[in-house]
């Protein structure tokens, strides 16, 4: 007859229970000994094996969601950017605004820690159990224009529309051209009421229109971007250039306060046509 010690190996086996075989015999000599009960030994055992699946379910849907190398608000230095609210930025890790389907904007010059900030609330949300995605607007434009070219486009809106947080970084380092701001406009349009996002950019809402390269897709992205909106606006010198800062020329190191208009006054509920190419309202 196999002692029971032998099956409890040969199941924890079976049921690819890596973590707990490697400790079972650490944990059985604490019951021994007298330090734990019998009761205790299946918690802790269950416990590893717990925390092992976990730790990898969380790097998988880390390197997936892109989110590497991973961030975290811990590691933010606050005293930096002593215009950003720590306590703010730590209720918005609670994930609240994507239970609301909210869209949260990150505002501010280069290297004030807007991409930093936003991979945190990403790493946070993964942690969390919620499917996130991450990219820069160029390579989303890019994806979805390809995608368009091979007929594939709304395969390619469903695949982004799916992650329940999309973080959009770098918007307004590149132009974009209308039949990009199309797309992206698409996208959002498909996200906009149904799941979060989080866009950082490094120019005003009010050149938009520059950046998109169309005025009217602009004003509809906004419509949709701002409606249900946390701004958070980040003045201060660049984190990654704090070493170098009396090298930088002082008309940009006194780069301007960007400065969120008003959100645009909705007038009745927007089409929910999200394959129309040419946006109104």
């Amino acid at each position: 007859m196999i002692p029971a010690i032998e099956r409890i190996r040969q199941s924890l086996v079976s049921l690819h229970m890596a973590r707990a075989l490697e400790t079972l015999d650490q944990i059985l000599s604490r019951v021994e000994r007298g330090e734990i009960s019998a009761i205790e030994a299946i918690d802790e055992l269950l416990a590893e094996e717990l925390s092992l699946r976990e730790g990898r379910r969380i790097g998988v849907a880390l390197r997936t969601a892109r989110l590497m190398p991973i961030k975290t608000i811990e590691s933010f230095d606050f005293s930096f950017q002593p215009s950003l609210d720590r306590h703010r930025i730590m209720a918005l890790a609670q994930l609240e605004f994507i239970r609301r389907a909210e869209v949260l904007h990150f505002l501010g010059p280069p290297g004030t820690g807007k991409s930093h900030l936003a991979t945190a609330i990403g790493v946070a949300a993964v942690k969390a159990g919620r499917s996130v995605y991450r990219c820069s607007l160029a390579e989303l434009i890019d994806a979805l224009t390809k995608a368009e070219r091979e007929g594939r486009l709304p395969e390619k809106i469903r695949f982004y529309a799916r992650a329940s947080l999309l973080i959009v970084d770098e918007i307004g380092y590149l132009p974009i051209t209308t039949s990009g701001a199309n797309l992206f406009f698409q996208l959002v349009n498909a996200r906009y009421e149904k799941c979060a996002m989080i866009l950082t950019s490094n120019r005003g809402f009010a050149e938009w229109g520059e950046i998109f390269g169309d005025p009217v897709v602009a004003t509809a992205l906004l419509d949709r971007l701002l409606h249900h909106a946390v701004v958070i606006q980040i003045e201060g010198a660049s984190y990654r250039l704090r070493a170098h800062a009396d090298l930088i020329p002082e008309h940009i190191r006194s780069y301007a306060a960007i400065t969120p208009p008003p959100p645009p006054k909705r007038r009745g509920r927007p089409p929910r046509n999200g394959g129309a190419h040419h946006p109104h309202g």
